[in-house]
């Protein structure tokens, strides 16, 4: 079929698809955010030639972290010291000190619980529900510190990992130089997270939405064009990362110089004060459309990208990313190349499900016509190798680590993080040579037919880490019970400890997972993956409800949850008293009696899951079963800019 034929007709379509507009005017002076990381990028989102440093870079192997891992470290644990001495200062532990033992073990910072906090993807969902989670987690939250809440965790936390959804939260707060969510939400002219405006419209200027959205998209497809003018492949993640820059990083011009490296840069970074950014990738070999349990994980962080899997098995320093490496280096005839890990970029490589669309095309509620239309788009992205983000030239080209498919492939295609069904971006978290001993697991799946967790990303996780090809490369995972059991015994209905008995883990060291699953509690949480529109009121809840789940509502789900942030703490603790040979307290004890899963399974069949929202007293805010909507409107605008510009 003729693409070009139907792209007025579908551009229209996107543009006039239902949305609120915002005001663009953008005050850099605000108190309520920052000025955002660096805009170092050399030539605004095209990647450019530079000269290389004295030390040229190369691809290192993954046997160990970085040096600037490894250094930063020193400094981040010293920070979590005093963090923790403050936050478990406001929880009450009985008769155990925990401030004195944290005391007692800082001269051995190997002592002191080392903790991690994943969010898992499922678009604004996942961002929502998970900026609630780190709003609770976070001390400079409001109340955040008094009884019953977890203020002070994040400030206690090494590392925060996010892919897909969660990940455009970790962007978001880390562009804007690691700002509160409180502050994200700020209602204010020509800020960031304005939802009530759908990403398909782009912001509001001053003229009519019709004409702004159009101007929108000729934005978006003129900066990308510059990439492929340049000489760089391009693919659907490149439109769809500019977009979401716009709500997520500058609502102005989306931000187009901001690159992810450049957290690395800022002082406040430099000087430990919050948490190492993870945000995780999978892998797809040319000419598949599934994602197999045994697919690479990739992972970005601040000053690399690469991969512990055996397939890969090293790191280029994510700067540097557009050069053309050949076995580990750049040969002296080439320049260097910077600005190829655009924010935005990064973000929409770890959210680029398009490839998915296709094999749930049937499900989606799409009218039979524009269905017909769709699939053959997506059909004709799918033989282009559009629907992925496209790392090009590939980094580990020759590179005598990665195995054959990997090392002879000129590109790299990336995808959504979730498509290996590991959801939640645990990958990072559990590499040995992290000795990560908690994890805080925020997951907002739509595991379920009605958009509710169930637990399948711990199982994926867990399966992955028992795989005999070699995949798991030394990783461990505490057990974890099949889908069934999570909702017949309702351990997705609220926090549950996996891992407490870490001598029953014979694979390795393992974390405790804190897994905490998206429930109702004050609204109905399940929006569809793929809901682009969000009013002011609809997002707040969202958070409202987020900060409810982690927080078991301030300690007051029911009466047997006034000791959660006295158990939390104890998860914290628990590896720590392993290592000092300490005798677990018996508050930690009956928390452990109370919140570890026991071994019990269930794998019958069960009920179809349908939570009621928990506090009767709050008002609902959406329906209990949310439909998909919004799917052919995400995808037309940004398939029609690939045909224009492609």
């Amino acid at each position: 079929m003729k693409l070009a034929g139907i792209s007025t007709a579908l551009l229209t379509l996107g543009c006039i698809s239902g949305g609120v507009a915002i005001p663009t005017a953008l005050d850099l002076t605000s108190a309520e955010i920052s000025p955002r990381a660096f805009s170092n990028a050399p030539d605004g989102y095209t990647p450019a030639n530079v000269s290389c440093p004295a030390n040229r870079p190369t691809i290192r192997s993954a046997s160990s972290l970085s040096t600037n891992e490894t250094a930063w470290i020193d400094v981040r644990r010293q920070q979590t010291v005093s963090a923790m001495k403050d936050f478990f200062g406001h929880i009450n532990m009985s008769s155990f000190d925990a401030v004195s033992y944290i005391n007692n073990h800082a001269s051995n910072i190997t002592n002191i619980p080392n903790i991690g906090i994943a969010v898992s993807g499922g678009g604004y969902r996942a961002l929502t529900n998970g900026a609630g989670a780190i709003k609770a987690f976070d001390s400079r939250t409001e109340h955040s510190t008094q009884t019953g809440h977890l203020g002070g965790l994040l400030q206690s936390a090494t590392y925060l990992s996010g892919l897909s959804g969660g990940g455009w939260l970790l962007g978001s707060i880390y562009i804007n130089n690691f700002s509160t969510i409180s502050n994200l939400q700020t209602y204010k002219e020509g800020e960031v997270w304005q939802f009530q405006n759908s990403i398909t419209k782009g912001p509001k200027t001053n003229g009519l939405q019709a004409w702004d959205t159009a101007q929108y998209y000729y934005d978006l497809a003129k900066v990308v064009a510059g990439k492929k003018d340049a000489g760089f492949n391009i693919s659907f993640t490149d439109y769809w990362g500019r977009a979401l820059s716009y709500q997520l990083i500058n609502a102005t011009d989306g931000g187009p110089s901001y690159t992810w490296s450049s957290i690395a840069l800022t002082q406040d970074f430099k000087d430990g004060k919050m948490p190492m950014p993870l945000l995780v990738a999978d892998g797809r070999n040319p000419g598949e459309t599934l994602i197999g349990s045994n697919s690479t994980v990739y992972e970005f962080n601040p000053w690399e990208f690469g991969s512990f899997d055996p397939s890969i098995y090293g790191f280029a320093p994510l700067e540097y990313l557009g050069s053309h490496f050949s076995n580990g280096e750049i040969p002296s005839s080439r320049s260097c190349v910077r600005g190829f890990d655009n924010a935005g970029f990064v973000m929409g490589t770890s959210s680029s499900l398009f490839n998915q669309f296709i094999l749930k095309l049937n499900t989606t509620d799409i009218p039979s016509t524009l269905k017909k239309i769709l699939a053959n788009i997506l059909e004709e992205l799918g033989d282009r190798n559009d629907d992925i983000a496209i790392y090009s030239p590939n980094p580990f080209y020759g590179y005598r680590n990665a195995t054959v498919e990997y090392a002879q492939t000129p590109d790299l295609n990336v995808v959504d993080g979730g498509e290996d069904k590991q959801n939640l971006p645990l990958h990072p978290l559990i590499q040995p040579t992290r000795n990560v001993d908690v994890i805080f697991a925020v997951d907002s799946s739509a595991s379920t037919s009605n958009n509710w967790p169930n637990g399948s990303p711990l199982v994926a996780t867990y399966e992955r880490s028992l795989n005999s090809s070699g995949i798991a490369n030394g990783t461990a995972f505490p057990s974890i019970p099949d889908k069934n059991t999570f909702i017949n015994l309702g351990l997705n209905t609220h926090p549950t400890f996996f891992g407490c008995n870490s001598s029953n883990i014979t694979t390795g060291h393992a974390p405790l997972v804190v897994y905490l699953p998206n429930y109702p509690y004050t609204t109905y949480s399940n929006k569809s993956t793929f809901q682009l529109k969000y009013d002011i009121s609809e997002r707040d809840d969202m958070i409202t409800n987020g900060y409810n789940v982690v927080t078991m509502a301030n300690s007051t789900r029911d009466s047997s949850s006034s000791d959660w942030p006295t158990c939390a703490a104890c998860a914290i603790l628990s590896r720590s008293f392993d290592r000092t040979n300490t005798q677990v307290p018996a508050v930690c004890s009956q928390c452990f009696e109370k919140y570890c899963w026991d071994g019990t399974r269930n794998s019958t069949t069960p009920a179809a899951y349908e939570p009621a929202i928990l506090m009767a007293s709050a008002k609902s805010a959406g329906l209990k079963n949310m439909a998909v909507p919004g799917v052919f409107s995400l995808l037309v605008p940004f398939v029609v800019l690939g045909v224009w510009f492609g």
